[in-house]
């Protein structure tokens, strides 16, 4: 009788030590797995949700996630679409936790560059949010070029891209670019 409950402690501390063992292994995978996402898979995996972004200038904007690039994110607001640098981002809000890796396709190379100039092709009015200063400056405008690293914004003051229309054009730098916004309801 002595001997089945010496044996059975001693499963009893064998099955715990394992248990101890496979749980502690679990949690070092888990946190392998998370060192190996990147911001973006977080954010992919957050699309659709309502979410919550603070700029690095202080302003804040809250939306549904719609899209997200190699290095842009695009937001829906309830009355216009952001196309958000991911640099210019200070942090997120409701998230939640999953993550994906990107499926094999254009977001692996669709870079900020590649995704500006699809709005200078169709020729949008955008106001273009650049960190100066700490309330920033607002572009309003349409993108007429842009560069490996730049923009270049015709400034119209809102009205529609006309030679008399245009009051300068401005170079903006990625590097202080906060985010391009749409000018109407019109989705991009």
């Amino acid at each position: 009788m002595r001997w089945d409950s010496l044996f059975g402690d001693m499963e009893a501390q064998f099955f715990a030590d394992r248990t101890l063992a496979r749980e502690a292994e679990v949690a070092e995978r888990a946190r392998v797995e998370v060192a190996q996402f990147e911001l973006a898979d977080r954010l992919r995996g957050a699309l659709g949700r309502e979410v919550s972004i603070t700029l690095n200038n202080g302003s804040k904007e809250a939306g549904s996630l719609g899209r997200v690039g190699a290095d842009w994110l695009v937001l829906n607001t309830a009355t216009r679409q952001w196309l958000i640098p991911l640099h210019s981002v200070s942090y997120f809000e409701n998230l939640g936790r999953l993550a994906r890796k990107p499926v094999n396709g254009p977001a692996l190379v669709f870079p900020l560059a590649s995704a500006l100039r699809g709005l200078a092709r169709e020729r949008l009015s955008v106001e273009v949010h650049v960190a100066a200063g700490a309330a920033g400056r607002v572009l309003s405008g349409v993108i007429d070029r842009v560069g490996k690293d730049f923009l270049e914004i015709a400034v119209t003051g809102g009205e529609a891209r006309r030679a008399t229309a245009v009051t300068a054009v401005a170079t903006v730098a990625f590097r202080s670019l906060l985010g391009v916004r749409s000018a109407s309801r019109r989705e991009y």
